[in-house]
């Protein structure tokens, strides 16, 4: 699918399971949050996206709004001991961090692909048909 027709979404969609937001079929990621340095399938290079600390920033902010409002009512409804909190909700809570830490960062660097951030700027040119050659 070519940049033209493929939506945000999609590309979101694609980097969130750790594919190639290019062609789709080759992984984004060399380790589980290394991002590979090209795709390798179609050859697109990954190596200089800048994605940081944002996807740390974008699981913390999700995972609080589910977690913290989660707590409350388990605190309303049963008013379990501290104890309890600690081994139920904190578990939880980890799990869910390491569960969406990677979607959140391989979406991020679509994202970047997409808009043709940092070093993505000449394959978005050349994508969208902008580059004078």
């Amino acid at each position: 699918m070519n940049a033209e027709s493929s939506s945000l979404s999609h590309d979101l969609s694609l980097g969130a399971r750790g594919r190639c937001p290019h062609c789709g079929k080759g992984r984004l990621f060399a380790k589980w949050l290394k991002v590979a340095e090209k795709c390798d399938v179609c050859g697109e290079e990954f190596h200089h996206h800048r994605a940081d600390d944002f996807p740390a920033y974008v699981v913390i902010l999700l995972v609080g709004h589910i977690v913290v409002p989660l707590a409350l009512e388990i605190e309303r409804i049963f008013t379990p001991a501290m104890w309890v909190h600690m081994v139920t909700i904190m578990p939880f809570t980890v799990a869910l961090c390491l569960l969406l830490l990677q979607p959140v960062k391989g979406a991020i660097v679509a994202l970047q692909w997409r808009m043709g951030m940092h070093g993505f700027k000449q394959s978005y040119l050349r994508r969208t048909g902008l580059q004078d050659e």
